[in-house]
């Protein structure tokens, strides 16, 4: 599996320019919708799964001649300011790439994207292959404005056997097991968690977590409603304190703060010996797998769900991460193009040949009853392990940098990394959310 570019990378512009960018451009003179006589244009990333969207846009192309869907591939970070303004201005694709969650729902809020909801419906066989869990991402208030066109990305605890060997432990089960490897191996004079926190997203994933585990998804669903006083919940609170408690008892590796996620440098920690443990998104397993052929290949790279907390609300089957991308058509779209766009997400989207191409690249697609293929895959106790937490999580939360508006996002990243710097409190971490939420 290739190394993912995580897509925790924020828009610099705010979420307020975003509104008036869509509220005051209209439709330029072309086809709104960016449709065309050669069919309809979609956007892409050339990140992650292009290979497939090539291979499915030439069979499909081939097979209807008549209704064919043409790619634009784009680098990830001038691609998202290219979507906001040309959706803005009405030139938006007829299909278009996204995270979902709280980006997504501006375009809706702003009656940039199309409803599939009701297309959805009319086919269930369709709908029903797709995990509920994932399809989360793109609906609000009941009415699913987006499908998933790749893989599934949760956020796993990898961990170094070998030292766990060196050590006599296994993989935490809870947290007050997690504080007891903390003392084992500082005491070896190892690094016990290895984090990138010079880009600040990965402390995200602790709390993401720490939060579910503890008060059950019902502590996000406030935040992201709005809900005054929300980011006080206590247990939002207690996850700041457990995140500080593991800061100050030397959990993370020195310097840790300086480290870039971007890079590799904190997988390397893993399977170099330098660190035990490494919270991140399956996307690492392909960083770990180039970086170091060897140590996966040997079988020394390991992989856990996330501890469970004594007396939490939260079931043990609840991931976080990134659910998967997602297209969504564009509500300016012309009959056609929108007939052509839902056709092509039906039936060319995650059917066989498009399933084999994402296995092939490391990908592992939210549809139900793989298992026969994941078991053919290189890699099959990953891929098999990767799908079975997708398939049977209770609740997938989506990043919190994703599901809520950009500028809330990056208010989260920059008081985040505070707590985790020891420059505010726990309290003063709950106080400055509610504040930055309410403005």
């Amino acid at each position: 599996m290739p190394a993912r570019i995580p897509s925790h990378v924020r828009v610099a512009a705010s979420a307020a320019v975003l509104a008036l960018t869509l509220t005051a451009c209209g439709s330029s003179g072309r086809t709104a919708g960016g449709g065309s006589g050669d069919g309809a244009l979609a956007w892409a990333l050339t990140q992650g799964s292009e290979a497939t969207f090539r291979a499915s846009a030439t069979e499909w192309n081939k097979e209807h001649p008549d209704s064919r869907i043409n790619y634009q591939y784009f680098q990830n970070d001038p691609y998202k300011q290219k979507l906001r303004t040309a959706v803005g201005a009405g030139n938006g694709p007829v299909l278009f790439e996204n995270w979902g969650g709280g980006g997504l729902k501006t375009y809706v809020d702003a009656g940039k994207v199309a409803d599939l909801t009701a297309d959805l419906n009319a086919d269930p066989e369709w709908k029903n292959r797709i995990f509920p869990s994932v399809l989360k991402s793109t609906t609000f208030d009941g009415k699913t404005y987006g499908v998933p066109v790749n893989g599934v990305q949760p956020v796993v605890l990898y961990f170094n056997k070998q030292l766990f060997e060196e050590v006599g432990a296994e993989p935490p089960k809870t947290w007050d097991d997690l504080l007891a490897l903390v003392k084992k191996f500082t005491a070896k004079d190892i690094a016990p968690i290895s984090m990138g926190g010079a880009s600040k997203w990965p402390d995200l994933m602790w709390l993401e977590y720490l939060v579910d585990r503890v008060g059950g998804p019902e502590a996000f669903a406030n935040i992201a409603a709005g809900n005054k006083g929300a980011w006080s919940d206590p247990a939002v609170l207690k996850a700041a304190e457990m995140i500080e408690q593991l800061v100050d008892a030397g959990g993370f590796a020195k310097g840790f703060t300086s480290v870039s996620a971007d890079t590799g440098q904190a997988e390397a920690q893993l399977y170099t010996g330098k660190a035990a443990m490494i919270l991140q998104g399956s996307w690492a397993y392909g960083t770990m797998a180039t970086g170091s052929p060897k140590f996966v290949s040997a079988g020394n790279l390991g992989w856990s769900g996330f501890p469970s907390v004594s007396g939490g609300k939260g079931d043990a089957s609840n991931i976080v991460g990134n659910t998967a991308n997602f297209f969504s058509v564009s509500a300016q779209a012309s009959a056609k193009d929108k007939k052509t766009a839902v056709a092509y997400l039906k039936d060319g989207v995650y059917n066989d040949t498009y399933i084999d191409s994402l296995l092939k690249n490391g990908d592992v697609p939210p549809v139900k009853d793989l298992d026969a293929k994941l078991k053919a895959t290189d890699n099959a106790d990953w891929t098999t392990y990767v799908y079975g937490l997708a398939r049977d999580a209770k609740n997938f939360q989506l990043s919190w940098d994703q599901a809520l508006t950009p500028e809330l996002g990056n208010e989260l990243l920059t008081h985040l990394d505070q707590l985790f710097l020891g420059e505010i409190s726990p309290q003063q971490f709950c106080a400055q959310m509610d504040e930055a939420a309410q403005e």
